[in-house]
């Protein structure tokens, strides 16, 4: 097994490329074991429907990231310190799906620093039944990873106002809140530890050395690093991918306004609005027909629909309700 060092970057737009690109390239012989550590962002599971995963007017205000990763699962929130895992190997027709395989390695560790973590459920990794560690995987070509989050002292507050966690997901959990069923590992230390001595413990313990410069490493050349940017550039970057991928969904909101009600129903497909219906009890002057019309081709994004009516008296349709009041329920 090999180390591969990512200089540091905190771009998930990079990140997931880098991973990608060793998955595509490497693993064939050896394993490698890859870290990157996320500025704020959401990574959206493969099979997700980005709209509803997250609180898009927290996440619009806060400038937060959301990128679509290549492996199935839930949506995570990561952050400069949380952790992220990725073991690349050869997809060897019983490793898939057996995540103990690649925790075991993680919780040894752990277990060393004082952190009575244990695997919980199909792919969590918890302390006293609150999750410390999602985990997913992917596999393509005859090669795999098993990659995860390692939340060491994350901003638990910014989890839950980032993430629209459905209700039936926690009751089925048995837990009343989102924020009760997460924990950072630093609440579990005797001593709080940095994020460079975390690595270090982890690296240490998994290539079982007693110094860090005996791992064993790939260092990514100029070529892999130009191959890593257009991977990231033609996928991990593109809107297409973080939000047209969705699979189809309809909308369908309503809300009480002083001037009236306006229901909205929306049919989205692969991102884009292809047909819209305006219903209530308001008094616009105009034929809400040409509103709707205004808004069949557009993004469901916020910005493509505040481009869309830039120039569109909305008044006029709906009466004395604000286009910033309307574009709110659109999105």
């Amino acid at each position: 097994m090999k180390f591969i060092d990512n200089k540091g970057i905190t771009d998930p737009m990079v990140n997931l490329a880098i991973e990608e690109y060793i998955l595509e390239n490497f693993g064939e012989k050896d394993t490698y074991l890859l870290f990157y550590i996320n500025k704020p962002s959401i990574i959206i599971g493969r099979n997700q429907n980005t709209i509803e995963e997250i609180n898009t007017d927290y996440v619009d205000e806060k400038g937060i990231k959301v990128v679509r990763r290549l492996s199935g699962g839930g949506a995570v929130y990561h952050d400069e310190e949380n952790l992220n895992f990725s073991f690349i190997t050869k997809d060897d027709g019983e490793s898939f799906q057996n995540f103990a395989k690649f925790l075991q390695p993680i919780i040894k560790v752990l277990n060393k620093l004082g952190v009575p973590a244990e695997v919980q459920g199909r792919n969590d990794v918890a302390v006293e039944g609150r999750k410390i560690s999602g985990n997913a995987m992917f596999s393509t070509k005859g090669r795999m990873f098993s990659h995860g989050t390692l939340m060491l002292d994350s901003d638990l507050e910014e989890v839950t106002k980032s993430l629209k966690v459905k209700k039936e997901k926690i009751a089925s959990k048995g837990i009343k809140s989102i924020r009760s069923r997460v924990a950072n590992i630093s609440e579990y230390l005797d001593e709080k530890i940095s994020m460079q001595e975390f690595k270090e413990a982890i690296l240490k313990n998994v290539f079982e050395v007693d110094d860090v410069k005996d791992v064993p490493q790939y260092v990514l050349t100029d070529e892999d690093w130009e191959k890593i940017n257009e991977i990231s550039k033609n996928r991990y970057q593109k809107w297409e991918w973080n939000y047209g991928k969705s699979p189809s969904y309809n909308v369908g909101e309503s809300h009480k306004f002083p001037a009236g009600l306006v229901d909205i129903r929306l049919d989205v497909q692969k991102g884009v609005i292809e047909n819209c219906k305006i219903f209530g009890d308001f008094f616009g002057i105009g034929d809400v027909k040409e509103l709707e019309a205004k808004l069949i081709g557009i993004r469901h994004e916020r910005q493509a629909i505040e481009d869309a009516l830039i120039d569109f008296d909305v008044p006029h349709y709906l009466g004395k309700i604000s286009k910033e009041d309307f574009i709110g329920l659109l999105y």
